[in-house]
Protein backbone atom coordinates (compact mmCIF):
# COMPACT_ATOMS: atom_id res chain seq x y z
CA UNK A 1 0.00 0.00 0.00
CA UNK A 2 1.21 3.52 -1.02
CA UNK A 3 1.91 5.60 1.80
CA UNK A 4 -1.36 7.88 1.89
CA UNK A 5 -0.85 10.68 4.57
CA UNK A 6 1.83 13.20 5.97
CA UNK A 7 1.40 13.90 9.13
CA UNK A 8 1.21 11.70 12.19
CA UNK A 9 0.37 13.10 15.83
CA UNK A 10 -1.46 12.16 18.85
CA UNK A 11 -4.00 13.48 20.44
CA UNK A 12 -6.27 13.23 24.12
CA UNK A 13 -10.12 11.75 23.79
CA UNK A 14 -11.54 12.17 27.03
CA UNK A 15 -8.85 10.01 29.38
CA UNK A 16 -7.63 8.22 26.61
CA UNK A 17 -5.03 8.77 23.75
CA UNK A 18 -5.70 8.86 19.63
CA UNK A 19 -3.43 8.65 16.87
CA UNK A 20 -4.41 10.66 13.82
CA UNK A 21 -3.18 10.63 10.26
CA UNK A 22 -3.53 14.02 8.68
CA UNK A 23 -6.14 15.19 11.16
CA UNK A 24 -8.20 11.52 10.27
CA UNK A 25 -8.54 8.98 13.60
CA UNK A 26 -7.05 5.66 13.46
CA UNK A 27 -9.33 2.73 13.68
CA UNK A 28 -8.62 -0.85 14.35
CA UNK A 29 -8.83 -3.90 12.13
CA UNK A 30 -12.07 -4.58 13.52
CA UNK A 31 -13.49 -0.81 13.00
CA UNK A 32 -13.51 0.46 16.32
CA UNK A 33 -11.77 3.66 18.06
CA UNK A 34 -8.01 3.15 18.42
CA UNK A 35 -7.59 4.43 22.05
CA UNK A 36 -5.00 4.05 24.11
CA UNK A 37 -4.13 5.09 28.05
CA UNK A 38 -1.39 7.19 27.54
CA UNK A 39 0.35 9.63 25.93
CA UNK A 40 3.86 7.77 25.35
CA UNK A 41 2.04 4.49 23.93
CA UNK A 42 -0.02 6.55 21.34
CA UNK A 43 3.20 8.88 20.12
CA UNK A 44 5.18 5.75 19.58
CA UNK A 45 2.13 4.47 17.38
CA UNK A 46 2.43 7.12 15.55
CA UNK A 47 6.06 6.94 14.96
CA UNK A 48 5.59 3.82 13.59
CA UNK A 49 3.11 5.37 11.01
CA UNK A 50 5.70 8.46 10.63
CA UNK A 51 9.04 5.98 9.88
CA UNK A 52 6.94 4.63 6.96
CA UNK A 53 8.69 5.33 3.44
CA UNK A 54 6.33 5.68 0.41
CA UNK A 55 5.07 2.00 0.75
CA UNK A 56 3.81 0.75 3.75
CA UNK A 57 5.40 -2.35 5.47
CA UNK A 58 2.08 -4.14 6.91
CA UNK A 59 4.70 -5.92 9.26
CA UNK A 60 6.62 -3.19 10.82
CA UNK A 61 3.63 -2.58 13.58
CA UNK A 62 4.03 -4.17 16.83
CA UNK A 63 3.05 -2.01 18.52
CA UNK A 64 -0.61 -1.40 16.26
CA UNK A 65 -1.59 -4.35 16.48
CA UNK A 66 -1.02 -5.04 19.96
CA UNK A 67 -3.47 -2.21 20.71
CA UNK A 68 -5.88 -3.43 17.91
CA UNK A 69 -5.52 -6.88 19.81
CA UNK A 70 -6.11 -5.57 23.44
CA UNK A 71 -9.09 -3.62 22.17
CA UNK A 72 -11.02 -5.75 19.64
CA UNK A 73 -10.21 -9.30 21.23
CA UNK A 74 -8.96 -9.20 24.79
CA UNK A 75 -11.50 -6.15 25.82
CA UNK A 76 -14.28 -8.33 24.51
CA UNK A 77 -13.95 -11.76 26.24
CA UNK A 78 -10.47 -11.32 29.02
CA UNK A 79 -11.38 -14.39 30.65
CA UNK A 80 -11.07 -16.34 27.35
CA UNK A 81 -7.57 -15.14 26.82
CA UNK A 82 -6.69 -15.77 30.82
CA UNK A 83 -7.76 -19.49 29.71
CA UNK A 84 -5.83 -19.42 26.48
CA UNK A 85 -2.77 -18.21 28.66
CA UNK A 86 -2.75 -21.14 31.24
CA UNK A 87 -2.04 -23.67 29.28
CA UNK A 88 1.65 -21.99 29.31
CA UNK A 89 1.42 -22.24 32.79
CA UNK A 90 0.03 -26.28 32.09
CA UNK A 91 3.63 -26.60 30.15
CA UNK A 92 5.63 -24.08 30.88
CA UNK A 93 8.90 -24.71 29.91
CA UNK A 94 10.67 -23.30 33.28
CA UNK A 95 9.22 -26.59 34.70
CA UNK A 96 10.71 -29.22 32.34
CA UNK A 97 14.63 -29.79 32.22
CA UNK A 98 17.32 -32.03 32.16
CA UNK A 99 18.44 -34.51 34.82
CA UNK A 100 19.78 -32.24 37.76
CA UNK A 101 23.22 -33.65 37.53
CA UNK A 102 23.59 -33.02 33.68
CA UNK A 103 25.04 -29.87 32.81
CA UNK A 104 22.47 -28.59 31.63
CA UNK A 105 19.95 -29.38 34.09
CA UNK A 106 22.64 -27.45 35.87
CA UNK A 107 22.41 -23.94 34.32
CA UNK A 108 18.25 -24.72 34.17
CA UNK A 109 18.39 -24.66 37.89
CA UNK A 110 20.69 -21.83 38.14
CA UNK A 111 18.93 -19.84 35.46
CA UNK A 112 14.93 -20.99 35.77
CA UNK A 113 14.63 -21.52 39.57
CA UNK A 114 15.29 -17.88 40.58
CA UNK A 115 11.75 -16.73 37.74
CA UNK A 116 9.80 -19.52 39.56
CA UNK A 117 10.83 -18.98 42.86
CA UNK A 118 9.39 -15.37 42.43
CA UNK A 119 6.01 -16.16 40.91
CA UNK A 120 5.73 -18.54 43.65
CA UNK A 121 6.73 -15.91 46.55
CA UNK A 122 4.51 -13.26 44.94
CA UNK A 123 1.09 -15.01 44.23
CA UNK A 124 1.52 -17.91 46.75
CA UNK A 125 1.53 -20.71 44.19
CA UNK A 126 3.68 -24.08 43.64
CA UNK A 127 4.70 -25.11 40.37
CA UNK A 128 5.66 -28.62 39.96
CA UNK A 129 8.98 -28.99 38.29
CA UNK A 130 9.87 -32.19 36.27
CA UNK A 131 13.44 -34.05 34.72
CA UNK A 132 12.10 -35.14 31.61
CA UNK A 133 9.34 -34.05 28.82
CA UNK A 134 6.54 -36.35 30.67
CA UNK A 135 3.51 -33.82 31.49
CA UNK A 136 1.93 -33.39 34.74
CA UNK A 137 -0.91 -31.30 35.42
CA UNK A 138 0.30 -28.31 37.60
CA UNK A 139 -1.74 -27.96 41.22
CA UNK A 140 -5.22 -26.78 40.57
CA UNK A 141 -4.74 -24.07 43.19
CA UNK A 142 -1.67 -22.75 41.34
CA UNK A 143 -3.67 -22.45 38.16
CA UNK A 144 -6.77 -20.76 39.83
CA UNK A 145 -4.60 -18.26 41.47
CA UNK A 146 -2.77 -17.78 38.03
CA UNK A 147 -5.72 -17.06 36.58
CA UNK A 148 -6.71 -14.37 39.19
CA UNK A 149 -3.98 -12.67 39.03
CA UNK A 150 -4.37 -12.43 35.19
CA UNK A 151 -7.90 -11.32 34.95
CA UNK A 152 -7.15 -8.66 37.56
CA UNK A 153 -4.99 -6.96 34.12
CA UNK A 154 -6.25 -4.59 31.70
CA UNK A 155 -6.63 -5.55 28.48
CA UNK A 156 -3.56 -3.86 27.40
CA UNK A 157 -1.64 -5.75 30.03
CA UNK A 158 -3.14 -8.98 29.10
CA UNK A 159 -2.49 -8.63 25.33
CA UNK A 160 1.17 -8.24 25.96
CA UNK A 161 1.24 -10.97 28.22
CA UNK A 162 -0.09 -12.96 25.93
CA UNK A 163 2.53 -12.48 23.10
CA UNK A 164 5.06 -12.49 26.13
CA UNK A 165 4.15 -16.09 27.01
CA UNK A 166 3.81 -17.24 23.42
CA UNK A 167 7.13 -16.75 22.77
CA UNK A 168 8.97 -17.58 25.22
CA UNK A 169 6.61 -20.37 25.99
CA UNK A 170 6.54 -19.70 29.35
CA UNK A 171 3.68 -18.07 31.56
CA UNK A 172 6.33 -17.51 34.33
CA UNK A 173 8.80 -15.34 32.19
CA UNK A 174 5.65 -13.72 30.30
CA UNK A 175 4.75 -12.84 34.21
CA UNK A 176 8.22 -11.63 35.17
CA UNK A 177 8.69 -9.25 31.62
CA UNK A 178 5.49 -7.28 32.86
CA UNK A 179 8.03 -6.34 35.48
CA UNK A 180 9.23 -2.53 34.96
CA UNK A 181 12.37 -3.41 35.87
CA UNK A 182 12.54 -6.53 34.02
CA UNK A 183 15.36 -7.30 31.75
CA UNK A 184 13.39 -8.48 28.69
CA UNK A 185 16.77 -9.92 26.34
CA UNK A 186 17.71 -11.83 30.12
CA UNK A 187 14.41 -13.01 30.04
CA UNK A 188 14.68 -14.28 26.42
CA UNK A 189 17.29 -16.00 26.76
CA UNK A 190 16.43 -17.45 29.38
CA UNK A 191 13.22 -19.16 27.38
CA UNK A 192 15.93 -19.97 24.88
CA UNK A 193 18.21 -21.38 27.21
CA UNK A 194 17.92 -25.21 25.76
CA UNK A 195 17.92 -24.19 22.16
CA UNK A 196 21.16 -21.83 23.12
CA UNK A 197 22.39 -24.97 24.87
CA UNK A 198 21.68 -27.16 21.64
CA UNK A 199 23.76 -23.90 19.46
CA UNK A 200 26.89 -24.16 21.63
CA UNK A 201 27.06 -27.65 21.70
CA UNK A 202 26.37 -28.60 17.74
CA UNK A 203 26.57 -24.88 15.88
CA UNK A 204 24.25 -22.23 14.81
CA UNK A 205 22.22 -22.37 12.22
CA UNK A 206 21.31 -19.62 10.19
CA UNK A 207 17.83 -20.20 9.51
CA UNK A 208 17.50 -20.11 13.54
CA UNK A 209 19.51 -17.23 14.28
CA UNK A 210 17.22 -15.53 12.17
CA UNK A 211 14.09 -16.85 14.00
CA UNK A 212 15.76 -16.15 17.33
CA UNK A 213 16.29 -12.34 16.34
CA UNK A 214 12.71 -12.15 14.88
CA UNK A 215 11.50 -13.72 18.47
CA UNK A 216 13.40 -11.12 20.36
CA UNK A 217 12.15 -8.75 18.39
CA UNK A 218 8.73 -9.54 19.36
CA UNK A 219 9.09 -10.13 22.71
CA UNK A 220 11.04 -6.70 23.42
CA UNK A 221 8.67 -4.92 21.79
CA UNK A 222 5.88 -6.78 23.85
CA UNK A 223 7.77 -5.65 26.77
CA UNK A 224 8.10 -1.95 25.74
CA UNK A 225 4.39 -2.23 24.69
CA UNK A 226 3.42 -3.11 27.97
CA UNK A 227 5.41 -0.04 29.79
CA UNK A 228 4.50 2.21 27.39
CA UNK A 229 0.92 1.89 28.13
CA UNK A 230 1.33 1.73 32.00
CA UNK A 231 2.90 5.00 31.59
CA UNK A 232 0.23 7.15 32.70
CA UNK A 233 2.47 10.28 34.17
CA UNK A 234 1.17 12.64 31.21
CA UNK A 235 -1.87 11.67 31.09
CA UNK A 236 -4.73 14.42 31.09
CA UNK A 237 -6.77 14.30 34.43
Amino acid sequence: MKRFYTDCSAVAEGLQWQVLLDGRKVRTQAGLPQLVPSLVLADAMAAEWDAQGDTIDSGSFPLRDLADYAIDVVRTDPGKVADDLLRFAETDTLCYRAEPDEALGIRQRDVWEPLVLAVESRLDVRFIRLAGVIHRPQPGETIAALRAEMLRFDAFELAALHTLASLAASLVIGLAALDPAADAEALFAASNLEEDWQAELWGKDDAAIELRARRLAGFCEAARFVHLARDRGTNPS
